[in-house]
């Protein structure tokens, strides 16, 4: 059975960088499906960097996204031959990971703590220590705002402001109709603005 490598979930570079050449995702998915580990671990590598910055955005802890990121890989490596081609494999996984993360931070019953969440690019060198203490503590409030949010308000949010998907691609992710994404994101906006209020 494919198993996740450490470098895989790991992988060196930003987030966000563009997928490599190669095989597009449609030819991959066909041969994994098929058996192919190497072309499952191709994909993994594609998507699993944007999938661990998801988690950490939603989850708030770096050790709970990588825990839950690698169960969703197994997940999605199980579910490969049952994969609906029409729908673009990163969505697929989109779901598989945000409905696990969703799972864990309902399970939490609380509040996340999100002192270990994932930091914002490191303010200018040659910035003043007052505007680099007001970074921190800016971004430290933003962090506390999104922890205030609803798992549904929050993922939706951080698939839409931070993640760049479109309302039907989130309502995909969720299964949730897009009025209702649109309205979780509406009130997320709402409550964060209100929150980061002191900061404009």
């Amino acid at each position: 059975m494919f198993q996740p490598r450490s470098e895989v979930l790991t992988p060196p570079g930003p987030y966000l960088a563009p997928p490599p050449a190669g095989p597009p995702d449609t030819v991959l998915v066909a041969r994994a499906a098929e058996g192919d580990e190497s072309s499952y671990a191709e994909l993994m590598r594609r998507h699993v960097p944007r999938m661990l910055t998801l988690a950490t955005r939603l989850l708030g802890d770096r050790g709970s996204a990588e825990d839950d990121v690698q169960e969703a890989c197994l997940t999605a490596w199980r579910r490969l031959p049952d994969f609906r081609r029409e729908a673009a494999f990163g969505t697929w996984l989109y779901r598989i990971v945000t409905n696990r993360c969703l799972n864990t931070l309902r399970a939490r019953h609380a509040h996340v703590p999100l002192e270990d969440a994932e930091e914002p690019a490191s303010p200018d060198p040659a910035a003043s220590p007052e505007r680099t203490a007001e970074s921190h503590a800016s971004a430290q409030d933003l962090r506390t705002a999104l922890a205030a949010l609803t798992p549904q308000q929050r993922a939706c949010w951080v698939l839409r402001e931070l993640h760049g998907l479109s309302y039907d691609e989130i309502a995909e992710v969720t299964g949730i109709g897009e009025p209702a994404v649109r309205g979780r994101i509406f009130r997320a906006r709402r409550q964060l603005t209100e929150a980061m209020a002191p900061w404009r």
